[in-house]
């Protein structure tokens, strides 16, 4: 148990002495990579939703090292159960970024068949496990898997998500001690960025901090600075590794900051003072990484412009590619509901195909109302 707020990076970017966990120079790049075109990504996604071309999105802006960090950490064979928060581990785990945009749109190359909000991805070739709104399903979720795996005998490692709103919640009670007492190979991430919606985190707990709960259920809990993408990484390779020696699941609290609003649906200056919010946009996780790899000789201005000018490039290739995509049809609400369908679920689905065939059915409904 450490309330010690862990860091490796100071604000210029210098590694503390005995601590740099001394990632190849091209592991270095590629984080950074995936970390500029997760911004990337969300700058393009709140802009189409401004424009009225999507109906809703969800910003990570500033919080890029704590969830790739995190995830990087991990095997691919490793699952996650995310919350909304987490787009860079799409762009790290290769989901086409087609898909991704597919997803925002709700058209018939989103995976879920447009039933899910904006940003609510659910990618099994990652195994990426299904988004939901409600906070902190996801936590049991993991646990209980963690458990199975367990049982099996298998070395499968489930990485979770939360922020600090979702420590309040039931599941965080309910996954933690199951966790816990099964000593399931899980890694609770609890991204502390200061905000659930317009409830700040003072008003969610009077602990000392959200690693402190570990401690009532019998795990480890550590505190990390989220915009430290090397001491995110470290701290949740120490929690894989125990994870996968059978040692039972850690809680990491990421202190970091949610720079954007709560969603493209809020405006975070009605209720966050700007001062604070000042502070914290000198505190970037992309300057800061970007100046270490500056002294490691990793970075030059051709390298940043092949990053930012390439995943802006891809993403708008993306967006025109998934506009031109037509809505999912009427009939695929059969699918994906009954492994073998009933003899009633057959019938009605010919009688829509016939109601359809007559023009009677199919109309545009538009984007979610968000």
């Amino acid at each position: 148990m450490s309330l010690e707020l862990l860091s490796i990076l100071d604000q210029d970017g210098k590694a503390q002495k005995g601590k740099d966990p001394n990632l190849p120079p091209k592991e270095l790049q590629k984080l950074y990579r995936l970390m500029v075109a997760t911004r990337a990504l969300d700058d393009r996604g709140l802009a189409l939703q401004r424009q009225g071309r999507i109906g809703f999105y969800l910003q990570s802006t500033g919080q890029e090292a704590s969830h790739l960090g995190a995830a990087y950490a991990l095997k691919d064979s490793d699952w996650l159960f995310p919350a909304y928060r987490q787009p860079g581990i799409l762009l790290l785990r290769s989901v086409p970024i087609e898909q991704i945009v597919c997803e925002w749109f709700g058209n018939e190359g989103d995976t879920s068949k447009g039933r899910q909000m904006p940003v609510h991805y659910s990618f099994r070739q990652a195994n990426f496990v299904s988004i939901s709104s409600p906070i902190g399903t996801q936590l049991t979720q993991a646990a209980g898997a963690g458990m199975a795996a367990r049982i099996r005998g298998d070395d499968t490692v489930f990485m979770t998500f939360c922020g600090d709103g979702g420590t309040s919640s039931n599941d965080f009670h309910t996954g933690l001690n199951f966790a816990a007492v099964y000593k399931a190979p899980v890694v609770f991430v609890c991204e502390n960025n200061g905000w659930a919606i317009s409830v700040p985190s003072s008003k969610q707990t009077v602990s000392e901090s959200m690693a402190i709960k570990a401690e009532a259920y019998g795990m480890p809990g550590v505190r990390v600075d989220g915009n430290d993408v090397l001491a995110v990484y470290r701290v949740c390779k120490e929690a894989v590794d125990r994870a996968r020696k059978g040692e039972g699941p850690t809680l990491v609290e990421t202190v970091t900051y949610r720079i954007a609003s709560h969603s493209s649906s809020d405006d975070a200056a009605r209720y966050r003072d700007a001062k604070e919010f000042e502070a914290w946009k000198k505190k970037d996780p992309i300057a800061r990484f970007q100046q270490y790899l500056k002294h490691k000789k990793l970075w030059t201005e051709a390298f940043e412009q092949e990053c930012l000018e390439g995943a802006k490039a891809d993403i708008a290739a993306a967006v025109k590619a998934a506009e031109a995509r037509p809505n999912p049809g009427p009939e695929t609400m059969f699918d994906d509901v009954y492994m073998n369908p009933t003899p009633q679920l057959k019938e009605q689905r010919q009688e829509l195909h016939e109601l359809m065939q007559k023009g009677g059915v199919g109309a545009d409904v538009g984007h979610f109302p968000l």
